[in-house]
């Protein structure tokens, strides 16, 4: 049912591949993001943070930042730190952590799929953070922050996958956090008929990872067809650039939460709040959460497991997921916190930094913090088959894809070398 289609991707040139790769711009605050930035002037970070290109007291949000990030992009362009495929293809993007390795199709999915429905959404984008992304999209005339998108495995895309990585890799190397990184190019006619025919047939593809630039891409794409009226939906702009990851291959991570303070409740008296809805029981060390409905909460120096009474359990599927349990039967009712996206007193900390971030917190700035056991990928699949919305901070994806090494160029048909000569 989804339009994936190939396309002329623009790739880091193999000597600077494992330069180029960078972490997605939104992991790094802005004096983190300008450290990075720093460590080395290839890498796609400068172009996606454009603010670390200029003083700290800058607006990160003025037209020239995003113009200088146009800049740096296409003169980089011009000088062959990357360069454009000739034709269409689609790509193979293999990541390694752990040894373990997932494998997705880097194509270009449809601005009408996410407008219709086709493409599937578990999760709220907020206008403000939208904006930036936008404006980054639309003055670089291309998209270079792929979105991650999910579908349900399928027998045909994993054995084509399996005969294409048989071949060598186009760029292979280990990211300085010890994931392999390798990337493969399909050029071949059929096998690029059989994986677009293939996905025509599948029933869902999903937004894992990547909801605000997702909704970013369309909208420069909605933008630019008010300007060209004319328009026929084969133009790049009616496309955006994402990867596509079969299910069985995925690892969601747990998202914990801290919160500063115990709303006026003293630690005793916290406990027999909690104890209402939750048995209770310590810990002799850190221990994450073994099954849903189970939560591991760090108080007072000491470790806990809380476990939903069974009266407090829901079968819905938003309303049953864990970290919805959470906030409904404890972090509003007995903490206070109403609304976890806008509430300074919550913090959000991604699985990867482990349950020691979580002691850290704890013991530096804040009161309490809880484990949640992870959202699995059916239980992502039933909520956007639903129509519904996951709570904020729902998922973490791990491993991260890294920005620059596929660009999805938007521009109007022009010729690079018009621009930028080669030999510059």
């Amino acid at each position: 049912m989804a339009i994936i289609r190939p396309f002329q991707g623009i790739r880091p040139a193999a000597e600077y591949t494992s330069r180029v790769a960078a972490l997605p711009y939104d992991v790094y605050h802005r004096e983190e993001a300008a450290e990075e930035a720093a460590r080395d002037r290839l890498s796609f970070l400068n172009i996606d943070r454009p603010e670390t290109q200029f003083d700290p007291s800058q607006d990160m949000y003025a037209p020239e930042v995003y113009q200088k990030a146009h800049d740096m992009l296409w003169e980089q362009v011009g000088r062959g730190i990357y360069r454009k495929d000739d034709t269409a293809c689609y790509y193979l993007y293999e990541l390694t952590m752990d040894g373990r390795a997932q494998t997705g199709l880097v194509a270009c999915a449809s601005v009408d799929d996410y407008l219709n429905g086709i493409i599937k959404k578990h999760e709220n984008t907020r206008a403000e953070k939208e904006e930036d992304r936008i404006r980054h999209v639309d003055a670089c005339e291309a998209q270079t922050g792929p979105i991650f998108l999910a579908y349900r495995a399928n027998t045909v895309i994993r054995e084509l996958t399996a005969q294409v990585k048989t071949a060598p890799a186009v760029f292979d190397f280990i990211s300085k956090d010890g994931i392999r990184h390798r990337g493969w190019k399909i050029t071949e006619a059929e096998k690029i008929s059989q994986i677009r025919q293939t996905f025509e047939e599948i029933q869902g593809v999903y937004i894992a990872d990547g909801h605000h630039r997702a909704a970013s891409a369309v909208r420069v794409g909605q933008m630019r067809r008010k300007s060209h009226p004319g328009y026929t939906g084969e133009e790049e702009f009616n496309y955006f650039l994402s990867i596509l990851f079969p299910d069985e291959e995925l690892m969601i991570m747990d998202y914990n939460r801290v919160v500063k303070d115990l709303n006026g409740y003293t630690v005793e008296q916290f406990l027999e709040q909690v104890e209402r809805k939750f048995t209770i029981n310590p810990y002799d060390r850190a221990v994450k959460p073994e099954r849903k409905g189970s939560f591991s909460m760090y108080l007072a120096g000491k470790w806990y497991q809380m476990d939903i009474r069974d009266e407090y359990r829901n079968d819905d599927p938003v309303e049953g997921l864990d970290v919805s349990v959470l906030q409904r039967e404890l972090l509003e009712p007995i903490l206070g916190i109403r609304d976890p996206k806008r509430d300074e007193r919550i913090d959000f900390i991604g699985g990867i930094r482990g349950l020691t971030e979580l002691e850290r917190r704890v013991n530096e700035d804040c009161a309490v913090a809880f484990a949640v056991y992870p959202v699995s990928i059916r239980e992502l699949f039933d909520v956007a088959d639903a129509g519904r919305l996951m709570p904020p901070k729902s998922t973490w994806f791990e491993p991260k894809l890294r920005s620059g090494l596929f660009i999805h160029d938007i521009r109007e048909k022009i010729e690079i070398c018009d621009i930028f000569p080669l030999n510059q």
